[in-house]
């Protein structure tokens, strides 16, 4: 991972144009080609961003452009370097989930008829280059479905699972893949963002995953 402190400004060309005037900001460049612009708020969200696959030129005029398979560009001009590093962070073991997101993911592939009939579990914890899937499922018509499963959904389970889609889709063994985004509580927020990428979002009941009360989940 690069990690770049510039004073810098930021343009974006693509489906629509942003502007991000000059100001430091950090670059964090990852070992999957992705770049993100970030400011010193905001938490973990960046100002912009770039997904892989995409290709980094840096010119002798301190300009560089990100560039995706779709032709968009971000271009960044780079007035000031501060501080310029890369760290070998290794494989990542990935994310240890607690208690009832794991247990949500067991009952949940034992009981994949509460999604609808003929829905069939294909495996667990389904391997990607990023990271494992929750659970590969086919629907009652035999498309593929990947399922990610959080405790409470936010904006960043979304993205989690709109990459993993990405991933998914490159492969024509399985292709096309859909996704599912199932939690026990969906921020409003999550679940608009999960629409406008074609993600259905399913409420989990987990008592009634357990068998305490009625069965029926909540597709929307």
């Amino acid at each position: 991972m690069r990690l770049v402190i510039a004073r810098c400004s930021v343009d974006y060309a693509g489906r629509l144009s942003a502007h991000l005037p000059s100001a430091t900001r950090l670059l964090l460049i990852k070992a999957d080609g992705s770049l993100s612009v970030h400011a010193d708020d905001r938490a973990y969200k960046p100002l912009n961003w770039m997904s892989p696959p995409c290709s980094l030129k840096e010119g002798d005029d301190g300009v560089w452009t990100v560039t995706n398979k779709a032709g968009e560009q971000l271009i960044i001009s780079i007035e000031e370097i501060l501080h310029d590093s890369s760290h070998e962070l290794g494989v990542d073991p990935g994310l240890i989930k607690d208690g009832v997101e794991a247990h949500l993911q067991e009952l949940l592939a034992d009981r994949m008829e509460v999604l609808g009939a003929g829905w069939t579990l294909v495996r667990r914890e389904y391997p990607t280059p990023i990271g494992p899937v929750d659970i590969l499922c086919r629907d009652g018509e035999g498309t593929t479905v990947a399922i990610e499963i959080k405790r409470r959904g936010e904006i960043d389970g979304v993205e989690q699972l709109t990459r993993y889609l990405e991933l998914l889709n490159r492969d024509t063994r399985i292709a096309p893949v859909k996704g599912v985004f199932a939690a026990q509580e969906i921020k409003p927020q999550a679940r608009v963002l999960a629409t406008d990428r074609g993600i259905d979002c399913v409420v989990l009941d987990y008592d009634a995953l357990r068998g305490i009360q009625d069965d029926k989940l909540r597709l929307f």
